[in-house]
Protein backbone atom coordinates (compact mmCIF):
# COMPACT_ATOMS: atom_id res chain seq x y z
CA UNK A 1 0.00 0.00 0.00
CA UNK A 2 2.74 2.57 0.74
CA UNK A 3 4.13 1.93 -2.72
CA UNK A 4 0.77 2.69 -4.29
CA UNK A 5 0.47 5.92 -2.33
CA UNK A 6 3.97 6.89 -3.38
CA UNK A 7 3.14 6.20 -7.01
CA UNK A 8 -0.04 8.25 -6.77
CA UNK A 9 1.91 11.13 -5.29
CA UNK A 10 4.37 11.03 -8.17
CA UNK A 11 1.52 10.97 -10.70
CA UNK A 12 -0.03 14.02 -9.02
CA UNK A 13 3.31 15.79 -9.10
CA UNK A 14 3.68 15.06 -12.82
CA UNK A 15 0.18 16.26 -13.47
CA UNK A 16 0.84 19.37 -11.43
CA UNK A 17 3.97 20.20 -13.41
CA UNK A 18 2.13 19.65 -16.68
CA UNK A 19 -0.72 21.84 -15.44
CA UNK A 20 1.72 24.61 -14.47
CA UNK A 21 3.37 24.37 -17.89
CA UNK A 22 0.01 24.79 -19.62
CA UNK A 23 -0.82 27.71 -17.36
CA UNK A 24 2.51 29.30 -18.27
CA UNK A 25 1.74 28.95 -21.98
CA UNK A 26 -1.76 30.33 -21.53
CA UNK A 27 -0.45 33.37 -19.70
CA UNK A 28 2.37 34.21 -22.10
CA UNK A 29 1.11 33.07 -25.50
CA UNK A 30 -1.14 35.40 -27.53
CA UNK A 31 -4.84 34.65 -27.16
CA UNK A 32 -5.76 35.02 -30.83
CA UNK A 33 -5.77 32.13 -33.32
CA UNK A 34 -3.81 34.12 -35.89
CA UNK A 35 -0.74 34.94 -33.73
CA UNK A 36 -0.77 31.44 -32.23
CA UNK A 37 -0.85 29.84 -35.69
CA UNK A 38 1.98 32.15 -36.75
CA UNK A 39 4.08 31.02 -33.79
CA UNK A 40 3.29 27.35 -34.48
CA UNK A 41 4.42 27.70 -38.11
CA UNK A 42 7.38 30.05 -37.72
CA UNK A 43 8.95 29.03 -34.40
CA UNK A 44 9.78 25.38 -35.32
CA UNK A 45 11.13 26.43 -38.72
CA UNK A 46 13.34 29.16 -37.28
CA UNK A 47 14.61 26.87 -34.51
CA UNK A 48 15.31 24.05 -36.96
CA UNK A 49 16.98 26.43 -39.38
CA UNK A 50 19.11 27.91 -36.60
CA UNK A 51 20.14 24.45 -35.43
CA UNK A 52 21.04 23.32 -38.95
CA UNK A 53 23.01 26.46 -39.69
CA UNK A 54 24.80 26.11 -36.36
CA UNK A 55 25.77 22.52 -37.18
CA UNK A 56 26.90 23.50 -40.68
CA UNK A 57 28.87 26.47 -39.36
CA UNK A 58 30.55 24.34 -36.71
CA UNK A 59 31.55 21.77 -39.32
CA UNK A 60 32.65 24.48 -41.73
CA UNK A 61 34.69 26.33 -39.12
CA UNK A 62 36.29 23.11 -37.92
CA UNK A 63 37.42 22.05 -41.39
CA UNK A 64 38.56 25.50 -42.51
CA UNK A 65 40.34 26.26 -39.23
CA UNK A 66 42.07 22.89 -39.40
CA UNK A 67 43.43 23.56 -42.88
CA UNK A 68 44.41 27.19 -42.25
CA UNK A 69 46.09 26.42 -38.93
CA UNK A 70 47.99 23.53 -40.51
CA UNK A 71 49.19 25.82 -43.33
CA UNK A 72 50.42 28.49 -40.88
CA UNK A 73 52.20 25.95 -38.70
CA UNK A 74 53.76 24.37 -41.78
CA UNK A 75 55.23 27.77 -42.74
CA UNK A 76 56.53 28.25 -39.20
CA UNK A 77 58.03 24.75 -39.21
CA UNK A 78 59.72 25.52 -42.51
CA UNK A 79 61.16 28.77 -41.08
CA UNK A 80 62.49 26.96 -37.98
CA UNK A 81 64.04 24.25 -40.17
CA UNK A 82 65.58 26.89 -42.47
CA UNK A 83 67.12 28.60 -39.43
CA UNK A 84 68.59 25.36 -38.15
CA UNK A 85 70.16 24.72 -41.56
CA UNK A 86 72.04 28.02 -41.58
CA UNK A 87 75.80 27.65 -41.37
CA UNK A 88 76.20 31.01 -39.64
CA UNK A 89 73.05 31.48 -37.61
CA UNK A 90 73.91 34.97 -36.33
CA UNK A 91 74.72 36.33 -39.79
CA UNK A 92 71.67 34.78 -41.50
CA UNK A 93 68.97 35.88 -39.04
CA UNK A 94 68.26 39.26 -40.64
CA UNK A 95 68.09 37.76 -44.15
CA UNK A 96 65.73 35.05 -42.87
CA UNK A 97 63.46 37.65 -41.26
CA UNK A 98 63.40 39.73 -44.46
CA UNK A 99 62.51 36.78 -46.68
CA UNK A 100 59.79 35.55 -44.29
CA UNK A 101 58.09 38.96 -43.99
CA UNK A 102 58.39 39.61 -47.75
CA UNK A 103 57.03 36.30 -49.03
CA UNK A 104 55.04 34.70 -46.19
CA UNK A 105 53.56 37.78 -44.41
CA UNK A 106 53.80 36.19 -40.98
CA UNK A 107 54.92 39.36 -39.14
CA UNK A 108 58.11 37.70 -37.93
CA UNK A 109 60.15 39.31 -35.20
CA UNK A 110 63.44 37.99 -33.78
CA UNK A 111 63.81 38.39 -30.04
CA UNK A 112 67.41 37.86 -28.92
CA UNK A 113 68.31 37.18 -25.33
CA UNK A 114 64.64 36.45 -24.62
CA UNK A 115 62.65 33.50 -23.28
CA UNK A 116 59.00 32.55 -23.56
CA UNK A 117 56.52 34.45 -21.35
CA UNK A 118 54.69 32.58 -18.60
CA UNK A 119 51.81 30.43 -19.92
CA UNK A 120 48.46 32.21 -20.18
CA UNK A 121 45.12 30.62 -19.25
CA UNK A 122 43.69 28.77 -22.21
CA UNK A 123 40.34 30.04 -23.56
CA UNK A 124 37.58 27.52 -22.94
CA UNK A 125 35.96 27.56 -26.41
CA UNK A 126 38.91 28.51 -28.66
CA UNK A 127 39.05 26.11 -31.60
CA UNK A 128 42.00 28.05 -33.08
CA UNK A 129 44.13 27.75 -29.95
CA UNK A 130 43.57 24.00 -29.81
CA UNK A 131 44.38 23.43 -33.50
CA UNK A 132 47.50 25.62 -33.48
CA UNK A 133 48.85 24.04 -30.29
CA UNK A 134 48.28 20.54 -31.63
CA UNK A 135 50.01 21.22 -34.96
CA UNK A 136 52.96 23.09 -33.38
CA UNK A 137 53.61 20.14 -31.09
CA UNK A 138 53.37 17.79 -34.04
CA UNK A 139 55.30 19.77 -36.71
CA UNK A 140 57.64 22.25 -34.97
CA UNK A 141 58.50 20.24 -31.88
CA UNK A 142 59.85 23.28 -30.04
CA UNK A 143 58.70 25.08 -26.89
CA UNK A 144 56.03 27.61 -27.83
CA UNK A 145 53.61 30.23 -26.46
CA UNK A 146 50.28 31.31 -28.05
CA UNK A 147 47.95 34.23 -27.39
CA UNK A 148 44.73 34.20 -29.45
CA UNK A 149 42.55 36.63 -27.45
CA UNK A 150 44.59 39.59 -26.16
CA UNK A 151 44.65 41.46 -29.47
CA UNK A 152 41.81 41.05 -31.98
CA UNK A 153 44.03 42.22 -34.87
CA UNK A 154 46.53 39.36 -34.77
CA UNK A 155 47.46 36.05 -33.14
CA UNK A 156 50.74 36.05 -31.24
CA UNK A 157 52.80 32.86 -31.74
CA UNK A 158 56.27 32.54 -30.17
CA UNK A 159 58.72 29.69 -30.72
CA UNK A 160 61.81 29.06 -28.57
CA UNK A 161 64.14 28.08 -31.42
CA UNK A 162 67.37 28.30 -29.44
CA UNK A 163 68.67 29.25 -26.05
CA UNK A 164 67.78 32.93 -25.43
CA UNK A 165 66.37 33.19 -28.98
CA UNK A 166 62.64 33.49 -29.71
CA UNK A 167 60.87 33.79 -33.05
CA UNK A 168 57.67 35.84 -32.70
CA UNK A 169 54.97 35.63 -35.40
CA UNK A 170 52.09 38.14 -35.48
CA UNK A 171 49.63 36.32 -37.75
CA UNK A 172 46.48 37.89 -39.16
CA UNK A 173 43.34 36.15 -37.77
CA UNK A 174 42.01 35.28 -41.23
CA UNK A 175 45.21 33.24 -41.82
CA UNK A 176 44.14 30.76 -39.12
CA UNK A 177 40.32 30.57 -39.07
CA UNK A 178 37.24 31.52 -41.09
CA UNK A 179 35.69 34.92 -40.29
CA UNK A 180 32.38 34.74 -42.21
CA UNK A 181 30.06 34.69 -39.18
CA UNK A 182 28.38 37.92 -40.25
CA UNK A 183 27.45 36.52 -43.63
CA UNK A 184 25.92 33.38 -42.16
CA UNK A 185 24.11 35.38 -39.49
CA UNK A 186 22.73 37.63 -42.22
CA UNK A 187 21.55 34.56 -44.12
CA UNK A 188 19.81 33.28 -41.02
CA UNK A 189 18.06 36.60 -40.32
CA UNK A 190 17.14 37.12 -43.98
CA UNK A 191 15.71 33.62 -44.44
CA UNK A 192 13.78 33.90 -41.15
CA UNK A 193 12.26 37.22 -42.24
CA UNK A 194 11.24 35.74 -45.58
CA UNK A 195 9.67 32.78 -43.78
CA UNK A 196 7.76 35.10 -41.43
CA UNK A 197 6.51 37.27 -44.32
CA UNK A 198 5.29 34.24 -46.30
CA UNK A 199 3.67 32.76 -43.19
CA UNK A 200 1.90 36.05 -42.41
CA UNK A 201 0.55 36.36 -45.95
CA UNK A 202 -0.61 32.74 -46.02
CA UNK A 203 -2.05 32.54 -42.51
CA UNK A 204 -3.93 35.84 -42.84
CA UNK A 205 -5.75 34.46 -45.85
CA UNK A 206 -6.49 31.19 -44.03
CA UNK A 207 -7.61 32.79 -40.76
CA UNK A 208 -9.93 35.37 -42.37
CA UNK A 209 -12.71 32.85 -43.25
CA UNK A 210 -12.62 31.52 -39.67
CA UNK A 211 -12.99 35.06 -38.31
CA UNK A 212 -15.88 35.69 -40.73
CA UNK A 213 -17.58 32.51 -39.51
CA UNK A 214 -17.09 33.56 -35.88
CA UNK A 215 -18.55 37.02 -36.59
CA UNK A 216 -21.52 35.47 -38.40
CA UNK A 217 -22.19 33.08 -35.50
CA UNK A 218 -21.97 35.96 -33.02
CA UNK A 219 -24.32 38.13 -35.09
CA UNK A 220 -26.82 35.28 -35.44
CA UNK A 221 -26.66 34.66 -31.69
CA UNK A 222 -27.52 38.35 -31.18
CA UNK A 223 -30.49 38.07 -33.57
CA UNK A 224 -28.90 40.13 -36.35
CA UNK A 225 -29.11 39.58 -40.10
CA UNK A 226 -26.24 37.59 -41.68
CA UNK A 227 -27.48 37.24 -45.27
CA UNK A 228 -24.15 38.62 -46.57
CA UNK A 229 -22.17 35.71 -45.11
CA UNK A 230 -20.82 33.20 -47.64
CA UNK A 231 -18.55 30.17 -47.03
CA UNK A 232 -14.92 30.65 -48.09
CA UNK A 233 -11.43 29.46 -47.24
CA UNK A 234 -10.15 25.92 -46.82
CA UNK A 235 -12.41 22.92 -47.37
CA UNK A 236 -12.82 22.19 -43.66
CA UNK A 237 -13.77 25.82 -42.96
CA UNK A 238 -16.30 25.79 -45.80
CA UNK A 239 -17.83 22.58 -44.43
CA UNK A 240 -18.18 24.22 -41.01
CA UNK A 241 -19.67 27.35 -42.60
CA UNK A 242 -22.18 25.31 -44.62
CA UNK A 243 -23.17 23.39 -41.48
CA UNK A 244 -23.66 26.70 -39.68
CA UNK A 245 -25.86 28.06 -42.49
CA UNK A 246 -27.94 24.86 -42.50
CA UNK A 247 -28.33 25.10 -38.74
CA UNK A 248 -29.36 28.75 -39.06
CA UNK A 249 -32.02 27.86 -41.64
CA UNK A 250 -33.37 25.04 -39.44
CA UNK A 251 -33.56 27.29 -36.39
CA UNK A 252 -35.19 30.09 -38.37
CA UNK A 253 -37.73 27.71 -39.87
CA UNK A 254 -38.46 26.21 -36.45
CA UNK A 255 -38.98 29.66 -34.94
CA UNK A 256 -41.30 30.66 -37.78
CA UNK A 257 -43.34 27.46 -37.46
CA UNK A 258 -43.53 27.86 -33.68
CA UNK A 259 -44.63 31.47 -34.03
CA UNK A 260 -47.39 30.54 -36.50
CA UNK A 261 -48.55 27.70 -34.26
CA UNK A 262 -48.58 29.91 -31.20
CA UNK A 263 -50.46 32.61 -33.06
CA UNK A 264 -53.16 30.08 -33.86
CA UNK A 265 -53.23 28.68 -30.32
CA UNK A 266 -53.36 32.18 -28.88
CA UNK A 267 -56.24 33.14 -31.13
CA UNK A 268 -58.25 30.00 -30.30
CA UNK A 269 -57.69 30.24 -26.55
CA UNK A 270 -58.52 33.92 -26.45
CA UNK A 271 -61.72 33.22 -28.42
CA UNK A 272 -62.81 30.68 -25.84
CA UNK A 273 -61.98 33.06 -22.97
CA UNK A 274 -63.96 35.80 -24.70
CA UNK A 275 -67.00 33.48 -24.88
CA UNK A 276 -66.58 32.73 -21.17
CA UNK A 277 -66.61 36.44 -20.40
CA UNK A 278 -69.71 37.02 -22.52
CA UNK A 279 -71.54 34.16 -20.86
CA UNK A 280 -70.59 35.42 -17.41
CA UNK A 281 -71.77 38.89 -18.35
CA UNK A 282 -75.19 37.45 -19.22
CA UNK A 283 -75.52 36.00 -15.71
CA UNK A 284 -75.35 39.43 -14.18
CA UNK A 285 -73.25 40.66 -11.26
CA UNK A 286 -73.08 38.39 -8.26
CA UNK A 287 -70.49 36.93 -5.90
CA UNK A 288 -70.33 33.70 -7.89
CA UNK A 289 -69.91 35.46 -11.22
CA UNK A 290 -67.26 37.75 -9.79
CA UNK A 291 -65.28 34.73 -8.63
CA UNK A 292 -65.63 33.11 -12.04
CA UNK A 293 -64.59 36.34 -13.74
CA UNK A 294 -61.49 36.47 -11.52
CA UNK A 295 -60.68 32.88 -12.47
CA UNK A 296 -61.11 33.68 -16.17
CA UNK A 297 -58.82 36.73 -15.84
CA UNK A 298 -56.24 34.66 -14.00
CA UNK A 299 -56.45 32.02 -16.74
CA UNK A 300 -55.96 34.72 -19.37
CA UNK A 301 -52.85 36.02 -17.63
CA UNK A 302 -51.44 32.50 -17.26
CA UNK A 303 -52.03 31.76 -20.94
CA UNK A 304 -50.37 35.04 -21.90
CA UNK A 305 -47.40 34.19 -19.67
CA UNK A 306 -47.03 30.70 -21.14
CA UNK A 307 -47.25 32.02 -24.68
CA UNK A 308 -44.80 34.80 -23.90
CA UNK A 309 -42.28 32.29 -22.54
CA UNK A 310 -42.60 29.88 -25.46
CA UNK A 311 -42.66 32.70 -28.01
CA UNK A 312 -39.41 34.23 -26.68
CA UNK A 313 -38.51 37.13 -28.94
CA UNK A 314 -41.15 36.04 -31.44
CA UNK A 315 -38.75 36.21 -34.38
CA UNK A 316 -38.54 39.97 -34.00
CA UNK A 317 -35.93 41.78 -36.09
CA UNK A 318 -33.26 43.80 -34.30
CA UNK A 319 -33.12 47.53 -34.83
CA UNK A 320 -31.35 50.52 -33.37
CA UNK A 321 -33.36 51.49 -30.28
CA UNK A 322 -33.20 54.39 -27.87
CA UNK A 323 -32.67 52.50 -24.60
CA UNK A 324 -33.09 55.67 -22.53
CA UNK A 325 -36.53 56.27 -24.02
CA UNK A 326 -37.45 52.63 -23.41
CA UNK A 327 -36.48 52.95 -19.74
CA UNK A 328 -38.55 56.15 -19.41
CA UNK A 329 -41.59 54.32 -20.80
CA UNK A 330 -41.17 51.53 -18.23
CA UNK A 331 -40.69 54.16 -15.50
CA UNK A 332 -43.87 56.07 -16.40
CA UNK A 333 -45.86 52.85 -16.68
CA UNK A 334 -44.92 51.83 -13.14
CA UNK A 335 -45.29 55.35 -11.75
CA UNK A 336 -48.88 55.47 -12.98
CA UNK A 337 -49.46 52.38 -10.83
CA UNK A 338 -48.08 54.28 -7.83
CA UNK A 339 -44.55 52.82 -7.70
CA UNK A 340 -41.41 54.92 -7.10
CA UNK A 341 -38.72 54.30 -9.71
CA UNK A 342 -35.56 56.33 -10.37
CA UNK A 343 -33.86 56.06 -13.79
CA UNK A 344 -30.23 57.08 -14.31
CA UNK A 345 -29.31 56.86 -18.00
CA UNK A 346 -27.57 59.11 -20.55
CA UNK A 347 -29.85 60.80 -23.03
CA UNK A 348 -30.23 59.07 -26.38
CA UNK A 349 -28.45 55.85 -25.34
CA UNK A 350 -28.58 53.83 -28.58
CA UNK A 351 -28.23 50.05 -28.93
CA UNK A 352 -29.27 47.43 -31.49
CA UNK A 353 -31.92 45.24 -29.82
CA UNK A 354 -35.35 43.74 -30.44
CA UNK A 355 -37.43 46.58 -28.99
CA UNK A 356 -40.64 44.73 -28.11
CA UNK A 357 -38.80 41.77 -26.56
CA UNK A 358 -36.48 44.13 -24.69
CA UNK A 359 -39.46 46.06 -23.34
CA UNK A 360 -40.98 42.77 -22.14
CA UNK A 361 -37.66 41.92 -20.48
CA UNK A 362 -37.58 45.18 -18.54
CA UNK A 363 -41.27 44.93 -17.61
CA UNK A 364 -40.82 41.43 -16.16
CA UNK A 365 -37.85 42.38 -13.97
CA UNK A 366 -39.31 45.70 -12.81
CA UNK A 367 -42.69 44.07 -12.09
CA UNK A 368 -40.96 41.54 -9.86
CA UNK A 369 -39.16 44.34 -8.03
CA UNK A 370 -42.21 46.53 -7.42
CA UNK A 371 -44.08 43.62 -5.81
CA UNK A 372 -41.33 43.11 -3.25
CA UNK A 373 -39.91 46.60 -2.59
CA UNK A 374 -40.73 50.29 -2.17
CA UNK A 375 -37.84 51.97 -4.04
CA UNK A 376 -36.22 50.93 -7.32
CA UNK A 377 -33.34 52.40 -9.30
CA UNK A 378 -32.48 51.63 -12.93
CA UNK A 379 -29.13 52.66 -14.45
CA UNK A 380 -27.82 52.07 -17.97
CA UNK A 381 -24.55 52.75 -19.75
CA UNK A 382 -22.42 51.48 -22.63
CA UNK A 383 -18.79 50.59 -21.86
CA UNK A 384 -16.32 48.01 -23.16
CA UNK A 385 -18.65 47.17 -26.08
CA UNK A 386 -21.47 46.15 -23.72
CA UNK A 387 -24.79 47.72 -22.80
CA UNK A 388 -25.11 47.29 -19.05
CA UNK A 389 -28.45 47.77 -17.30
CA UNK A 390 -28.61 47.49 -13.51
CA UNK A 391 -31.90 47.26 -11.63
CA UNK A 392 -31.72 47.52 -7.82
CA UNK A 393 -34.38 47.58 -5.12
CA UNK A 394 -34.71 47.61 -1.32
CA UNK A 395 -36.68 44.37 -1.10
CA UNK A 396 -35.75 41.08 0.62
CA UNK A 397 -33.54 39.83 -2.25
CA UNK A 398 -32.81 36.19 -3.20
CA UNK A 399 -30.50 33.82 -1.34
CA UNK A 400 -27.32 32.88 -3.18
CA UNK A 401 -28.29 29.20 -3.17
CA UNK A 402 -31.62 30.00 -4.89
CA UNK A 403 -30.33 32.31 -7.63
CA UNK A 404 -29.66 29.61 -10.18
CA UNK A 405 -33.05 28.02 -9.61
CA UNK A 406 -34.73 31.42 -9.97
CA UNK A 407 -34.13 31.32 -13.73
CA UNK A 408 -35.67 27.88 -14.21
CA UNK A 409 -39.15 27.80 -15.79
CA UNK A 410 -42.12 27.12 -13.47
CA UNK A 411 -39.94 27.23 -10.34
CA UNK A 412 -41.62 29.43 -7.73
CA UNK A 413 -39.47 30.81 -4.94
CA UNK A 414 -41.00 31.55 -1.56
CA UNK A 415 -40.54 35.28 -1.95
CA UNK A 416 -42.13 35.25 -5.46
CA UNK A 417 -39.08 37.01 -6.90
CA UNK A 418 -39.08 34.96 -10.10
CA UNK A 419 -42.79 35.02 -10.87
CA UNK A 420 -44.67 37.04 -13.44
CA UNK A 421 -48.03 38.74 -13.00
CA UNK A 422 -49.86 35.43 -13.25
CA UNK A 423 -47.62 33.82 -10.64
CA UNK A 424 -46.47 31.06 -12.98
CA UNK A 425 -42.77 31.21 -12.04
CA UNK A 426 -41.77 32.39 -15.51
CA UNK A 427 -40.74 36.00 -14.81
CA UNK A 428 -36.95 35.58 -14.72
CA UNK A 429 -37.06 32.63 -17.12
CA UNK A 430 -38.62 34.86 -19.80
CA UNK A 431 -36.10 37.60 -19.01
CA UNK A 432 -33.16 35.22 -19.32
CA UNK A 433 -34.48 33.81 -22.59
CA UNK A 434 -34.72 37.31 -24.11
CA UNK A 435 -31.26 38.28 -22.86
CA UNK A 436 -29.73 35.12 -24.34
CA UNK A 437 -31.46 35.79 -27.65
CA UNK A 438 -29.48 39.05 -27.75
CA UNK A 439 -26.21 37.21 -27.05
CA UNK A 440 -25.98 38.67 -23.55
CA UNK A 441 -26.14 37.44 -19.98
CA UNK A 442 -28.09 38.24 -16.84
CA UNK A 443 -27.08 37.65 -13.20
CA UNK A 444 -28.38 38.31 -9.71
CA UNK A 445 -26.35 39.97 -6.96
CA UNK A 446 -26.83 41.62 -3.59
CA UNK A 447 -27.45 45.36 -3.77
CA UNK A 448 -24.93 47.04 -1.49
CA UNK A 449 -26.46 50.49 -2.02
CA UNK A 450 -30.12 49.62 -1.40
CA UNK A 451 -29.87 46.36 0.55
CA UNK A 452 -32.13 44.34 -1.74
CA UNK A 453 -31.69 42.54 -5.07
CA UNK A 454 -29.45 43.70 -7.89
CA UNK A 455 -30.14 42.47 -11.45
CA UNK A 456 -27.31 43.02 -13.94
CA UNK A 457 -28.05 42.75 -17.67
CA UNK A 458 -25.19 42.82 -20.19
CA UNK A 459 -25.88 43.00 -23.92
CA UNK A 460 -23.04 43.17 -26.53
CA UNK A 461 -23.35 46.19 -28.80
Amino acid sequence: MPLNHEKTGKDNQKHSLYWHFNRFLERHLPRGLYPRSLIIVVAPMVLLQSFMIYVILEQHWSVVTKRLSRAVVSDIAYIVADYESLADKNAGLEELQRRVNSHLSLGMRIQKNQTLPPPKPKPFFSLVDKKLSRYIVWRVKKPFWIDTISNPNFIDIRIQVDKNLVFQFLVQPDRTYATQSGMFLGMLVGSSLMLIIVAIMFLRKQIKPILNLARAAKSFGMGRDIDDFHPSGAREVQIAAQSFISMKHRITRQVEQRTLMLAGVSHDLRTILTRFKLQLAMFGDSNKTRDLEADVEEMRQMIEAYLSFVRGDGGEVVETTNISALLRIVQKSQQRAGHKILVDSPENLQCTVKPNAFRRLLDNIVSNSVRMSQNITISAEISDDYLTIIIEDDGPGIDVKDREAAFRPFVRLDNSRNQDEAGTGLGLAIAQDIVHSHGGNIRLEDSKEMGGLKVVIEIPV
